[in-house]
């Protein structure tokens, strides 16, 4: 399964026949240095240099075979790594070891800066690098991998991101993401994986090689090789973990995002469902009370139910679950400075610390929060029994764990691991803490809680990611079809389950929602694992789902296609918790011998049976669409039949095109879909 190609001035490693790792002198598999990193935190945004005041290529090398495992040492300067290779449920191992400093250099001056190189092919593509959301082919760009605030904007070249900028140091660029994971699969069949929680970029530039960066060294690489892409994407997921099926109440209807009290709620529900909404639960992330700042509506960060706001929470909720509808809230790792959840946090000294020995409190925008450490065991049970307590004990069926990823680079925490190790896995601890609040209260197959932020280890704990917070617009690095490309990179990295807000919800610098992105966005989400709306921070700014009457028709009718799709969707999610194949798939996934395939990004599979083209242009009344051959396709609308090719064809509201292959075991469901979308 191992083999070890030498050659005269170096060797190859191949597993399963497939080259995965190769060295000559002048060009070495690893570098070893040493540099000093610069960090500007701003409310979530990190601004991070590095000095690197050393690289040393380890050109010499020997290979040692006779132990149990095959182990590569490689030398440079004063410098060893020891590499031993291994196998591992199916998968290569790669466990570097560095050996104490050879020679006269300077005492503590140990390498902090690894490299590795994997060769590469001119015309091979690569995909995952966690949830990124501008390019789904990663080559040609560098990666940084950092857990941070998405960015607005995204893109230097656009205004709104300069904006952004100069407001708040927030305009970021195409690599800023939520959810970062050093993880790739290659159209030449194998995937990576790196174990190390440091700061790392993958960097995709050269034609010759791929150059894998790491702050610390990593624990272990692993790599796996398969027939076809879609093995790959099972073999990610065997390791990092999988999520299970999402309560069968999700599948039901929409959940409407909406504020503003039990009173109001009741109202807007009444309204949506005397119009035929299929309503399976209302989201009111201001159930914990609000905070009015510059930036808009921000809530309250104290997690309990706020009696003043919501009168009668509890009898209502008690009441619309009655009748199907379900009531989820929000919640997030920070309590507010000077509410009661943070005063009994720091006078039990849960709260992390800065360098003088205080509570830390981070600037989330006109108000400060705390940390909840959670590298503190004491303070981990008790967070995750106030979890427990206000929202699973309460009744809520849910909430948007939010936030994860602002953990600041000069924390103190209790366990001792440095900030800048324990930043990027952060949003993975409160993920499990949210899983085992949920767990231990036997409530797994009743509640759902959705996740922007992540990092590797997230499969296993976060049952339902979303896209976070992209702009109230159209534009491909951070609007509507950023959170395609969103769902389809994390298919790559194991996550299966994904959805997005529907309309957006960054409302800054003169964006304002339109009607028209509202109900393209819905006609995307009804063939998402969840169908899930949010007003956005500025409400008043943006059409909203009730906004009138020709919406909620509208909402309706998609609506009704999203339940009657239920059974298929739920087939699709079984497959991913029981195989790790996302529901919500890039072509190559089941079509890689086309080309064609590894270059698509704004179409997906949903399932092996169903392709979705959403129309993600603003004003489009129709939209080019590639339909893979050796199949014959159905148009979902019409019933024409097309084979392989491509086509433009007419995209009216509420019918985007979407086909399901001729065949399918699913050809009775689903067409019936018009009619049940038309009752």
């Amino acid at each position: 399964m191992i083999t070890i190609e030498r050659r005269s001035d170096g060797f190859s490693v191949l597993y399963n026949g497939t080259p995965l790792l190769g060295h000559a002198p002048g060009a070495p598999m690893a570098y070893v240095g040493r540099g000093s990193e610069l960090v500007e935190m701003y409310r979530g945004n990190f601004d991070i240099q590095d000095r690197l005041s050393e690289r040393v290529g380890l050109a010499e090398f020997e290979i040692d075979e006779s132990g149990p495992r095959q182990r590569i040492s490689l030398f440079g300067g004063r410098y060893r790594l020891d590499i031993a290779l291994g196998e591992e449920d199916g998968r290569l191992s790669v466990e570097p070891t560095l050996s104490p400093a050879a020679g006269d250099g300077p005492r503590g001056a140990e390498p902090n800066r690894f490299w590795f190189r994997l060769p590469a092919e001119p015309g091979e593509s690569v995909f995952g690098g966690g949830e990124q959301f501008s390019h789904l082919d990663l080559r040609g760009r560098r990666f940084p991998l950092w857990t941070s605030e998405q960015g607005v904007g995204r893109n230097k070249r656009t205004r709104v991101t300069w904006e952004a900028d100069v407001a708040d140091k927030a305009g970021g660029d195409y690599w800023w993401t939520f959810f970062p994971q050093a993880t790739f699969a290659s159209s030449r069949r194998y995937w990576m994986h790196a174990d190390c929680p440091a700061y790392a970029a993958l960097d995709f530039r050269d034609t010759d090689f791929h150059e894998l960066e790491f702050w610390a060294l990593p624990k272990r690489i692993f790599f796996g090789v398969g027939g076809s892409m879609l093995d790959l994407a099972k073999g990610v997921s065997a390791l990092l973990g999988r999520q299970p099926e999402p309560p069968d109440w999700t599948h039901d209807g929409i959940v409407l995002g909406m504020q503003g009290g039990t009173a109001v709620c009741e109202r807007r529900l009444r309204r949506a469902k005397a119009r035929g909404v299929p309503v399976a639960g209302i989201w009111a992330q201001d159930w914990e009370g609000i905070n009015m700042t510059g930036f808009g509506q921000r809530l309250r960060w104290n997690w309990e139910w706020d009696e003043e706001r919501y009168p009668g929470l509890p009898a209502a909720m008690r009441r619309w679950r009655d009748e199907g509808v379900r009531f989820l809230g929000y919640a997030n790792p920070y309590v507010a400075a000077g509410k009661p959840l943070f005063e009994e946090a720091a006078s039990r000294g849960f709260l992390a610390k800065d360098r003088k020995g205080d509570d830390y409190r981070v600037d989330f925008g006109e108000f400060d929060a705390g940390i909840v450490d959670l590298t503190n065991p004491a303070a981990f049970e008790w967070y995750k029994s106030v979890i427990r307590k206000n929202l699973v004990d309460f009744g809520l069926s849910g909430w948007m764990a939010d936030f994860g990823e602002y953990l600041p680079t000069d924390a103190v925490l209790f366990d001792g691991t440095p900030a800048m190790l324990a930043h990027n896995p952060w949003p993975a601890a409160w993920a499990r803490l949210c899983h085992e609040a949920v767990a231990e209260a036997g409530e797994a197959d009743e509640i759902v809680y959705f996740m922007r932020a992540g990092a590797a280890g997230s499969q296993r704990w976060c049952p339902n990611m979303w896209a976070g917070d992209q702009n109230v617009d159209w534009s491909e690095d951070d609007g509507l079809p950023s959170a395609l490309t969103a769902a389809l990179s994390l298919a790559v990295c194991g996550h299966g389950v994904h959805h997005s807000d529907i309309g957006g919800y960054t409302t800054l610098f003169g964006m304002r929602r339109t009607k028209e992105l509202l109900l393209r966005w819905a006609e995307f989400s009804a063939f998402t694992p969840m169908m899930r709306s949010h007003e956005g921070n500025r409400p008043g700014d943006n059409w909203q789902f009730d906004s009138d009457d020709a919406t909620l028709d509208a909402l309706a009718r998609l609506g009704r296609l999203f339940v009657a799709l239920k059974p298929y969707r739920k087939a699709v999610l079984a497959q991913n918790a029981r195989e790790g194949v996302a529901a919500m798939r890039p072509l190559f996934f089941h079509y890689e011998s086309d080309p064609a395939s590894f270059r698509i990004k704004d179409q997906y599979l949903l399932g092996r049976d169903l392709l979705v083209a959403p129309v993600m242009e603003e004003g489009a009344v129709t939209r080019p669409v590639y339909l893979p051959g050796g199949e014959e396709w159905v148009h979902l609308w019409t019933g024409t039949r097309y084979g392989g090719g491509r086509y433009a064809l007419s995209a009216p509201m509420g019918e985007p095109p979407v086909f399901w292959r001729s065949g399918s075991d699913w050809a009775t469901l689903f067409s019936g879909l018009p009619r049940a979308a038309d009752l």
